[in-house]
């Protein structure tokens, strides 16, 4: 099969008739071979009944549904799943994102050789309150993820080669940082093709400006957990060390100057009357803390069931 269409929705039945019969006429005008995998995340309109009723009409579509509303990664995450397909798309089911746009993205994977390619949605129909914080937001991706060709990190319209979707896990709101996960998985020629946005034309935006604080929390997580998720010790281990060593010399130090005043004065104050005392204790049990809890770190991932699991690319 040469293209699985993932397409993830809530409340979008309206617009599903008309992307299922763009899509079919897309695949049909370039004799693709072709799946479209609806993944309905606990929709509480007609959705799952509109794609029942698609799949009598296209056999090649189907889909899956939540009981509840989980949330675009694990929607995609079942539906990397489910792909059959030599190339995967992801699109929007809202019909901001063409599907016009799958035979040169499709392309690009399969003649260019990338393993994912992200669209960029250069020219944007979203008010300015949404597409000053997506600028911030990209950029501020870009810088930390070393991925300086893509502008556009949340773009619903994307291809990857099958390799990658079977080795990308997705949890959460990780959706917005794909090309970070596969690049993490060893996945590095990602590339990026200017798309055409449309305007939305059924129903209203299921996200609100709380994403792009989550966005940022998500982005921090995923840093911490590829630079030191498999060794706690390197940070905890290093900063406990440091800030105890520094408590420690400040008692030290603390020590000796009482020592000095009590042999050329004969008194002075007392240690626990020092503020700075307590503050050199605080540090060596801050210290002690963070060194444990990188031992512990360290204890689970040693315990591990994936300790030893790494993706081999290939055997000869």
């Amino acid at each position: 099969m040469d293209i699985s269409v993932i397409v993830p929705l809530y409340n979008e039945d309206e617009s599903l008739p008309e992307l299922a019969a763009w899509i079919d006429r897309v695949m049909q005008q370039h004799g693709f071979t072709y799946e479209v995998i609806f993944c309905n995340d606990g929709s509480t309109d007609r959705s799952w009944q509109v794609i029942k009723e698609l799949h009598q009409q296209y056999p090649q579509m189907h889909g899956m549904s939540f009981r509840t509303n989980h949330g675009k990664s694990p929607a995609l995450h079942v539906g990397f799943g489910m792909a059959q397909g030599d190339v995967v798309i992801t699109m929007d089911a809202d019909l901001q994102d063409s599907p016009d746009e799958i035979p040169e993205l499709y392309r690009m994977i399969t003649e260019e050789g990338y393993d994912l390619v992200s669209g960029w949605k250069k020219k944007r129909y979203d008010p300015l309150s949404k597409t000053l914080p997506t600028k911030l937001f990209n950029a501020t991706v870009r810088a930390v993820s070393g991925i300086h060709n893509l502008h556009d990190f949340n773009c619903g319209l994307k291809a990857y080669r099958s390799e990658v979707v079977k080795h990308i896990e997705l949890y959460g709101d990780m959706h917005r940082y794909i090309p970070y996960i596969a690049k993490n998985a060893g996945y590095k020629k990602i590339g990026e093709k200017v798309v055409q946005h449309q305007a939305r034309k059924y129903g209203k935006t299921k996200f609100g400006l709380d994403r792009f604080v989550n966005g940022y929390l998500d982005l921090i997580t995923l840093w911490f957990l590829n630079r030191f998720g498999s060794k706690p010790m390197l940070i905890f281990g290093l900063w406990g060390t440091v800030i105890f060593l520094i408590g420690f010399i400040a008692v030290l130090c603390l020590i000796g100057h009482k020592l000095y005043v009590l042999s050329t004065v004969g008194h002075g104050t007392l240690i626990t009357d020092m503020p700075s005392f307590y503050i050199a204790l605080t540090s060596m049990l801050l210290g002690s803390q963070l060194f444990l809890a990188g031992f512990l770190g360290e204890l689970i991932s040693r315990t591990s069931t994936e300790r030893n699991k790494y993706d081999i690319a290939e055997t000869i």
